[in-house]
């Protein structure tokens, strides 16, 4: 009879599940974009389908953390891009996450509200210095006699190509795309290449696209010397070189040189399918097109490319750039919390160069100098964006905010919603009202 009392309370305890030891590993909490992947990524194992993708290589990266520091257990938090609505929200509710992805441009709302902790220090700790970082990452990350978090890449907009259409096109010239060197020139290509394929040349998001007008505007202004921000209250965008590339950009559309009335899942669809020649698109995207290309029977076949912008209004070549980094908001954490995330940033720069095959420049001067990334496909042309590429002012804030509202009237002054002169105007306004009445 007395055994009654034990199976009891066994019976509870399993129902309870408060028989289970407690976990002796130390939590870090890690919230990152880049989408959920598991399917292609079994844990333990390497990836069995696009393996060049961001999800694939960033899921993989944080399972070998994993296997390789057994006493840390990653809680890993997988939010839709861009994330920044969600971590708002739980830094306000004393949630924030140990480590989070966050684009550069957005650092600054972060930092000048004191949410994100200055890194600087830390990172020496562990080997890592601005002297280490690409100069473009340098200009990003490092502003206000600190370094504000751990720069994990740099990453532009792109001529994306389709070499078996411009083959078809005689645009191709000992092996190499035949790009334009001016806006007339870009024009003539255009039509021929239409006229001989009958496709568009370009392919483009253009339809719920916040962020691609501004990144081309902002791309041929800096081109030309233009400051797009007199001074951190300020965008200037009603100017003469402003007008003529929204207006080169309008003809295209115009002329029905381009697709239109699609969306960025429709653009990417359309390009891999084989609906037009240059697909104006990101460095994410090289290591997913490259597995197109080696798929035979597929439009991409044996015929892809990748080219930096050509330049079009002069000044020589530019390219606006951002990247991703790893942050650290500011929250209570024990020491051997602290220490567990810096391990997991040390092993995130050490592997840095393992996140490029998704096609993002390294923000790491000696992975670019390296043979194994000079020797992936297409970087030696993409590489030397790396020293002339610019982003914004750091002390710009609400950047991506600014590039929703120039996108948003950059797409009214191309498709014919507003006049040209019209949707600039009205851009300056509304980013300079904003900026003007930050909180």
């Amino acid at each position: 009879m007395r055994r009654w009392p034990v199976i009891a309370a066994l019976v509870g305890c399993l129902l309870a599940a408060g028989c289970q030891r407690p976990d002796p590993r130390v939590t870090v909490h890690v919230q990152r974009i880049f989408g959920d992947c598991r399917g292609h990524v079994p844990k333990g194992l390497p990836p069995i389908a696009n393996p060049g993708g961001e999800c694939e290589i960033i899921t993989h990266l944080l399972d070998t953390f994993e296997q390789e520091n057994p006493d840390i257990h990653l809680e890993v938090n997988t939010v839709a891009w861009p994330g920044y609505d969600q971590l708002s929200a739980q830094i306000a509710a004393d949630d924030a996450p140990d480590l989070v992805t966050m684009h550069m441009e957005v650092v600054p709302d972060y930092q000048a509200h004191h949410l994100i902790l200055p890194m600087g220090a830390v990172l020496r700790q562990e080997g890592i210095t601005p002297d280490q970082f690409t100069p473009v990452a340098r200009r990003a990350i490092a502003f206000d006699g600190d370094v504000w978090g751990l720069p994990f890449d740099t990453w532009t907009q792109l001529f994306h190509i389709n070499m078996n259409l411009f083959r078809q096109a005689g645009l191709v010239k000992d092996g190499q795309p035949v790009l334009p060197h001016s806006a007339a020139e870009l024009l003539d290509q255009a039509r021929l290449f239409q006229a001989r394929t009958g496709k568009p040349y370009f392919v483009q998001s253009m339809v719920n696209e916040d962020a691609v007008y501004a990144r081309n505007l902002y791309t041929y202004l800096l081109a030309e010397h233009q400051v797009i921000f007199p001074d951190p209250q300020h965008i200037r965008l009603d100017t003469p070189n402003a007008r003529a590339i929204v207006g080169l950009f309008k003809q295209i559309y115009d002329e029905g040189l381009t697709t239109r009335n699609q969306d960025y899942v429709a653009a990417t669809s359309s390009f891999v399918n084989g609906g037009g020649g240059v697909y104006l698109d990101g460095t994410w995207m090289i290591g997913t097109f490259d597995n197109e290309a080696s798929q035979p029977g597929r439009p991409l076949y044996d015929g892809y490319a990748v080219k930096p912008y050509p330049e079009l209004f002069g000044g020589g070549p530019s390219a606006y750039v951002d990247g991703h980094a790893w942050v650290m908001p500011v929250k209570t954490r024990t020491p051997a919390q602290t220490a567990a995330t810096l391990r997991l940033v040390r092993f995130l720069a050490a592997h840095e160069a393992d996140w490029t095959r998704s096609g993002h420049l390294s923000s790491f001067q000696k992975v670019i100098d390296s043979a194994a990334f000079r020797d992936q496909p297409h970087r030696r042309d993409l590489m030397v964006i790396t020293t002339y590429g610019q982003g914004l002012p750091p002390n710009v804030q609400r950047q991506l905010a600014i590039q929703a509202i120039v996108s948003e009237e950059m797409a009214a002054g191309i498709t014919g919603e507003k006049p040209i002169d019209r949707a600039l105007k009205d851009a300056e306004h509304r980013v300079n009202d904003m900026l003007a009445n930050l909180a």
